[in-house]
């Protein structure tokens, strides 16, 4: 009878894959780590005390050294655990006191290992930045385990992301006077966060703006309780107090909030209508049975090569549909010259100006990131991680289409709209 060869040894099944890739270089290295930090540290120390361990006076010529005055002294060790790229490490940090003017001592604090760090800035920088690229919290532990060996539960996680939130609060005040911004790219994202330990979607207003040299940056994310006109009003008087100018141009969905804003504080801006969310639009006034047939007449309308072809394919459009289907060219007419601002414009920069692609793919790759999250633990979370996205470079954003023509100013005159 032949062995079940699928029987595995006690010792084999308790291993991991991974556990037994044994490296040398990482093994010796890590044995090296401890006596350098150490070496390190007392470097530190014998330069404030001016003298070397066991040294009663300090290094001076002989003839200065008896007048030479004493800094401080040392009084023992303490051991500290310590958690690197190079993995998990007791050390031993020298401890003294020293000498103030005021004649009085103080406990000697090293500026390379601060008090109560139990990690170093690149461990955690790897902690955080494992998190940003969709790990949750929890899976942090095994994704980390080979390097950390095991110390980076789901606590040391949330802590470490929580050291971000000083460099948050201060893009969210800092001026924006010296930000060259022409344009502004506005929408909403809607997110599931945890209120009242209960499961709830909310609305995350974003905006993005494009700097003279066509560089999109992200401009703000705020939870401000929904898509109203009074929410998107106290994100525009935020820009406003912090310095902001007056943009020349908004592209936006066509949130009828969004435009009264606005209007509301900027009159004169130039306002852009996602073209894309119109041609949804369109498709919700009529049967299924036309929409390919809508489509394929809006496409041909909105990418034509001209300002006077698409004039022309406009009024076709209207005479067309308001036979077949009335709502479809009433909705049309309805969207006025908005939908189609980007012909005042060279037409190099048409196509970044005609959609609101470019926050529309910032939110597809923040909901990819949050996936393994179905529930974020709260709103400012929520919008604290899409600006770490960006804020870490693990979202880019390039320049607009177009962007060496931004310097040519619009023109005053859009394509006739009388049908």
């Amino acid at each position: 009878m032949k062995a079940d060869t699928t029987n595995t040894p006690a010792d084999v099944a308790a291993e991991e894959l991974f556990d037994n890739w044994f490296d040398p270089i990482e093994t010796e290295l890590r044995t090296k780590v401890r006596g350098f930090i150490e070496a390190m540290i007392e470097g530190e120390l014998e330069t404030v005390l001016a003298r070397p361990r066991y040294g009663r006076r300090p290094g001076l010529p002989a003839e200065d050294d008896a007048a030479a005055p004493i800094a401080g002294h040392r009084h023992g060790r303490r051991i500290r655990s310590l958690t690197g790229t190079f993995g998990r490490t007791e050390i031993a940090v020298p401890r003294a006191r020293i000498l103030g003017e005021d004649g009085k001592t103080t406990e000697w604090k090293s500026k390379a290992l601060r008090a109560y760090q139990r990690r170093t800035k690149a461990a955690d920088a790897l902690i955080a930045g494992a998190y940003l690229a969709g790990t949750n919290t929890r899976r942090v532990h095994r994704a980390l385990k080979s390097v950390f060996a095991g110390a980076a539960g789901k606590d040391v996680v949330s802590r470490t992301w929580r050291k971000a939130k000083g460099d948050w609060d201060a893009w969210n005040a800092r001026s924006l006077a010296g930000e060259p911004i022409i344009r502004l790219i506005l929408d909403g994202t809607i997110v599931r966060v945890r209120l009242d330990k209960k499961a709830t979607s909310i609305s995350l207003l974003v905006a993005l703006g494009v700097r003279q040299d066509g560089q999109k940056v992200l401009l703000a994310v705020k939870n401000m309780g929904g898509e109203s006109e009074a929410a998107w009003r106290a994100l525009l008087d935020d820009f406003v107090k912090r310095g902001l100018k007056t943009p020349e141009l908004a592209i936006v969905d066509g949130a009828p909030g969004l435009e009264k804003a606005l209007a509301a504080l900027w009159s004169g801006i130039q306002v852009q209508r996602c073209t894309v969310h119109k041609h949804r639009n369109l498709l919700a006034h009529a049967p299924e049975r036309l929409h390919d047939e809508i489509s394929a007449d809006y496409i041909d309308m909105i990418y034509a090569d001209t300002k006077q072809e698409i004039e022309a394919k406009r009024k076709a459009f209207i005479r067309k549909w308001r036979l077949k289907c009335h709502a479809v060219a009433d909705s049309l007419e309805e969207a006025g010259d908005k939908l189609f601002t980007f012909t005042r414009f060279p037409k190099s920069q048409w196509k970044s100006i005609r959609t609101s692609n470019a926050i529309e793919r910032l939110h597809e790759e923040f909901k990819r990131r949050i996936k393994t999250q179905t529930v974020l633990p709260s709103a400012e979370t929520a919008a604290m991680l899409l600006w770490a996205l960006l804020a870490s470079g693990q979202i880019t954003m390039r320049k607009v289409d177009g962007w060496q023509s931004l310097a040519e100013k619009p023109s005053d005159q859009i394509i006739d709209l009388a049908a």
